[in-house]
């Protein structure tokens, strides 16, 4: 008989930032909505927003290039769920994983996170 192997992640990754939430929301966006974190491709660490990552990281925030939309950045600060970019800006801001609502607004600063 054939089982199913079920990968179990027991960590959730840290999110960085200023006054950072249990949802990842920070000192800058703390709305019911923003509740996710993005991975930086400089660091590969996650911070709660842009500003975050200037006032924190020490270092200049690269974007991701289009080729990499496949890497997992996005956390979901409701149910942990890491996503690709591309599961994210193909989302219409509902989490694929728990259905919680993202703020649609984050996407005018998609061009600080993901190249055009």
């Amino acid at each position: 008989m054939l089982q199913k192997a079920i990968m179990v992640r027991t960590q959730i990754p840290v999110v960085k930032g200023l006054h950072t939430d249990a949802h990842t929301r920070c000192e800058h966006y703390h709305s019911s909505l923003d509740i996710i974190a993005v991975k930086f491709k400089c660091c590969q660490t996650y911070y709660a927003c842009i500003h975050c990552h200037e006032q924190v990281a020490g270092h200049p925030a690269e974007v991701w290039r289009k080729n990499e939309y496949a890497v997992n950045a996005i956390l979901c600060g409701n149910c942990n769920a890491e996503m690709t970019i591309s599961e994210y800006l193909n989302c219409n801001y509902v989490c694929p994983h728990c259905k919680s609502p993202f703020n649609p607004k984050c996407s005018n600063h998609n061009h600080f996170y993901f190249e055009a």
